[in-house]
């Protein structure tokens, strides 16, 4: 492992920042561009033409667009992302309430699709055009070719309405809601940490179906990549030559082609997260899922422009810092990375 120079570390911070205001502006222009009606949402279609030319200027949508960008940006530097329509809060306040739900879901997804999906691409590539192979080739494929939705739907009505084996839809049962005092706002962290065991393990039964529903789509990425980095790798030199020095092929995988992939599993598995964090949205719906995907639907329905503009970012944002950290852990890990930009 080599040392990141703080010139590197500069600029990769620098890209991060100019992305990310790249992402405002555009994420800003769009929703002032979208039919959408926040100031009818407000007061209603049938509103006195005074009444909704004043909460238009009350909103600053009668000014230019330059000065409505300004002002919005003012207010982010605060922490302010304006009032939601929908429930009348700060959206700030409504998004910690419902991130650290969709962080917990993509968390736990992101868990279950790493345990699966490597070793599943990395058998599959040790045991090339074999069973095992051909299994893992048919489970990506489905992975991409099936809706979540219907994966949700049929996994509700199969293990929970039909075997009970799993909890059903939200994070936890009506009757223990309310009980553990959030402090993380990770239901499963926030129950052990109070000692609720009863909590814990119905949180658990309640999170581990639309997990494994929404990993699925990661596992079917994440055993292809490492099918395909794995591959690469075994038709190296220094592959053949331990092949022939005897070492076993568990030992192979193990000990040379898995830290030489390491990197680039590092990026694939950064990539998924972030795509579990934005892709969580049908999940959640399926599922009732108090997540910030669901809020995002509920306020897209009603045009809450600031809701909607708020949450992207946040996601936007968690979506690049892990590309940010990936690209940081492959210029610590790999050198050629730092001479290629040089």
């Amino acid at each position: 492992m080599k040392e990141l120079s703080v010139a590197e570390f500069g600029r990769r911070i620098a890209h991060l920042i100019v992305s990310l205001f790249i992402l405002l502006c555009v994420t800003f222009v769009i929703g002032r561009v979208l039919p959408a009606d926040p100031v009818g949402a407000i007061v209603g279609e049938l509103a006195d033409p005074a009444a909704y030319a004043a909460m238009r200027q009350r909103l600053g949508l009668d000014l230019p667009l330059y000065e409505q960008f300004f002002i919005y940006l003012k207010g982010l530097v605060h922490g302010d992302f304006g009032t939601a329509i929908l429930t009348g809060n700060p959206v700030s306040a409504d998004l910690a309430q419902a991130f650290p739900a969709t962080f917990e879901l993509a968390t736990f997804a992101v868990i279950i699709s790493t345990f699966v999906g490597v070793p599943l691409g990395l058998v599959a590539a040790l045991y090339r055009d074999r069973f095992i192979d051909k299994i893992a080739r048919v489970v990506a494929l489905v992975g991409h070719s099936i809706p979540v939705f219907w994966f949700g739907i049929v996994g509700l009505v199969v293990f929970y309405a039909g075997l009970n084996w799993v909890g059903g839809p939200g994070r936890v049962d009506v009757y223990y809601e309310g009980i553990v005092t959030p402090r993380t706002g990770l239901l499963l962290v926030d129950s052990l940490l109070q000692g609720e065991t009863d909590i814990f393990w119905n949180a658990l039964s309640h999170i581990i179906l639309p997990a494994f529903i929404l990993a699925y789509a990661a596992v079917a990425y994440i055993t292809r990549m490492t099918r395909s980095f794995t591959l690469e790798q075994l038709s190296q030199d220094y592959v053949i030559a331990a092949r022939a020095k005897g070492v076993s092929p568990a030992q192979t995988i193990i000990g040379h082609v898995l830290p030489n992939i390491a990197v680039q599993l590092i990026t694939i598995l950064a990539i998924s997260y972030g795509g579990l964090l934005e892709g969580a949205v049908v999940t959640e719906i399926v599922f009732s899922w108090p997540g910030i995907g669901q809020y995002m639907t509920n306020a897209l329905m009603i045009g809450d422009m600031n809701a909607i503009l708020a949450a992207t970012i946040i996601v936007g944002f968690f979506f690049m810092l892990l590309n940010f950290l990936a690209d940081i852990a492959y210029a610590v890990f790999d050198p050629r990375t730092r001479e290629a930009a040089r």
